[in-house]
């Protein structure tokens, strides 16, 4: 093939490419194309601009005498390499937005001035809640300041100690939940664990009016915190993680509802995480179920709640560790008091959303985050077998499984998710009618226009759970009162300091309740009228 002298000139990436080949391939080349080549080489170097001392080198345009193509990956790198806008104003603030016309210098000129007030500028955890408010923050805020600074170690903290503490955190933390946060935490953490409330919540029981009776009951005060701490991360922990962050802090209405304990002297009425009557009814439902009373109940125990309402195969979900932490469940096949606080909300109060999540786990064998038909179908036939053995007819799974689908209405067919029970707000009738199958037959024998009603109504009405605890509180009360008639009971068994066996802690439970409830509220006759 004869290339002609022109093509070979005014083709430069021919030349390269050939120049390329013939660097230790001189065999491989005739003879015309060597010399043309060697030809070409001395041109380009007679061509070559020599390099003054101290001028840089040129560009790499000026050794091509035809123009380049335009690379688009140069065109990327230009863009990329663009400075960002500089405009864009912050909008993340995850210690809380900062107050610019907030002056701290007059804050903590205050606090000073009430430390002179106190004998020898050293305040107590009780004299702690006058400086709560001089800072501006809730009463009951006065056990997290008095600790964090230094008071627990001292038994008191000083005015200088305090002022720097307060100077760090109002530098540092721009909102109730960041300061919050950071009062409670352990050092150098920014979450809450369960433990990190005890202080907290120990001061409530010995400073809170609606609390005083809990006073000649210590045994009761650990149990109660514990219940209160499972609340809170049953309503404000929504990641699961066991650790509350300040985002969830903001969310929830728990702060809120802790200022209002420095309001309300009826602790009942405030069913949000602090009602000591719902603390009973659980207590009582636990206490009824641990028969041993070692403060574990196994799996035959739990499945006796209710009359064996729930199915067996829900109740070895529970077991399996798909909504309990900690080794005692799985190994020893135990649930403590504080998993069982988490079981009975869920189980009255299936609307709730940790409820919804609480069930989806336990119903996800799998775990893809997804209920199959399979899932579904293993968990109806075990209430198809309960209501043969009752004498009932159960309605075929396929006849079932068309109505869950057009009661949930999924997304993607066959599959339902997380959401779609959200989103579909009969969550509810949907898990009762695979592992409940007393509240499943309610449902049945239920007007359908009532259950949309129900559906429907988005007025301020109370939640299944305190519909529950209301009525059992009710209930046990009065059974208390019919037994206190014929038995002879007093406060003074707990006013001696020998520990009080478990066998007798939860009869004295419900005397205490019951007396206290009738001289804190005036609702109830007092049990120990002679």
């Amino acid at each position: 093939m004869m290339i002609k002298e022109t093509s070979l000139r005014r083709d430069p990436d021919l030349r390269g490419e050939l120049a390329f080949l013939a660097r230790g391939c001189d065999f491989v080349l005739p003879s015309r194309f060597k010399k043309r080549l060697k030809s070409f080489q001395q041109a380009q170097i007679q061509n070559k601009p020599e390099k003054k001392p101290g001028t840089p080198l040129p560009s790499p345009a000026t050794f091509s005498s035809s123009p380049q193509p335009h690379s688009p990956i140069a065109a990327v790198n230009n863009v990329v390499s663009a400075p960002l806008s500089i405009n864009i104003p912050r909008f993340y603030f995850p210690e809380g937005l900062p107050d610019t016309c907030s002056n701290h210098e007059q804050t903590l000129n205050r606090i000073e001035a009430a430390f002179m007030d106190i004998e020898d500028q050293k305040a107590d955890i009780y004299e702690m809640g006058k400086i709560a408010k001089v800072c501006g923050c809730p009463l009951y805020w006065k056990a997290p300041m008095f600790r964090a600074a230094g008071g627990e170690k001292t038994g008191f903290v000083s005015a200088q100690s305090f002022i720097a503490m307060w100077r760090r955190l109002l530098n540092n933390h721009h909102d109730d939940a960041s300061k919050f946060i950071c009062l409670l935490a352990k050092p150098g953490h920014s979450s809450l664990e369960q433990e990190d409330f005890v202080p907290l919540l120990q001061d409530v029981v010995d400073t809170h009016p609606g609390l005083t009776f809990l006073k000649d009951a210590p045994e009761f005060h650990s149990r109660y915190i514990t219940t209160v701490i499972q609340r809170v991360f049953y309503t404000v922990n929504r990641s699961w993680s066991g650790k509350i962050t300040s985002t969830e802090i903001r969310k929830s209405n728990f702060l809120q509802t802790l200022a209002l304990l420095e309001e309300e002297e009826d602790i009942n009425q405030i069913t949000d995480y602090f009602s000591y009557e719902h603390f009973y009814v659980i207590y009582c439902k636990f206490w009824e179920l641990d028969s041993d009373h070692d403060l574990y109940i196994s799996q035959a125990d739990l499945s006796r709640y209710n009359d064996q309402a729930s199915s067996n195969r829900i109740i070895e979900r529970i077991f399996s560790g798909a909504v309990t932490r900690g080794k005692t469940v799985q190994k020893e096949g135990r649930m403590s008091y504080a998993d069982f606080v988490w079981f009975l909300i869920s189980e009255e109060d299936k609307r709730n959303p940790t409820s919804i999540e609480y069930w989806f786990r336990c119903m996800d064998v799998d775990g893809d985050g997804v209920l199959s038909m399979y899932e579904l179908e293993y968990f109806y036939e075990e209430q198809c077998e309960r209501m043969e053995a009752m004498g009932i007819e159960p309605l075929p799974f396929h006849d079932l499984l068309c109505q869950m689908l057009d009661l949930v209405k999924p997304a993607c067919d066959g599959k339902i998710t997380l959401r779609d029970l959200k989103r579909c707000r009969m969550a509810h009738i949907f898990y009762d009618t695979f592992f409940n199958l007393e509240k499943y037959l309610d449902h049945e024998q239920r007007d359908p226009f009532a259950v949309q009603k129900d559906v429907e109504n988005d007025g301020p009405e109370p939640s299944d759970w305190d519909k529950f605890a209301a009525e059992e509180y009710e209930t046990l009360v009065a059974e208390e009162s019919a037994q206190a008639q014929f038995q002879e009971g007093s406060f003074e068994d707990y006013e001696t300091d020998e520990a009080t066996p478990p066998s007798e802690l939860g009869n004295k439970s419900s005397k205490i309740v019951t007396s206290s409830i009738s001289e804190q509220c005036g609702k109830l006759q007092s049990v120990d009228e002679e």
